[in-house]
């Protein structure tokens, strides 16, 4: 009786790391893969959204930062990882 008592438990925690893993450690990971592509192909002219939340255009890409213009004569030094995403927005200009 005991022994296929311990097979149910092994069995449950089994099933319970199974669940854990395709809700939400493999998504995630497939998020941070899809981010790291996303940071690898940033280009000049790219309009993008930093974490913060801040609109700019790339003018400048180096190994691990970027230089966005996000108005006139105004430019700002980010960390690569520091952009959420691409936008196709245009920057405000008044």
């Amino acid at each position: 009786m005991g022994f296929n008592s311990q097979y149910g438990s092994l069995l449950y925690i089994v099933a319970i790391f199974a669940i854990l893993y395709f809700m939400m450690i493999r998504p995630q990971r497939q998020r941070q893969q899809k981010h790291e592509q996303m940071i690898s192909n940033l280009k000049v002219e790219d309009r993008v959204v930093t974490v913060g939340g801040l609109y700019g255009t790339i003018i400048k890409i180096k190994d691990d930062y970027i230089i966005l213009k996000v108005a006139d004569n105004v430019r700002l030094k980010y960390q690569k990882n520091a952009v959420a995403q691409l936008t196709e927005e245009e920057p405000v200009t008044d």
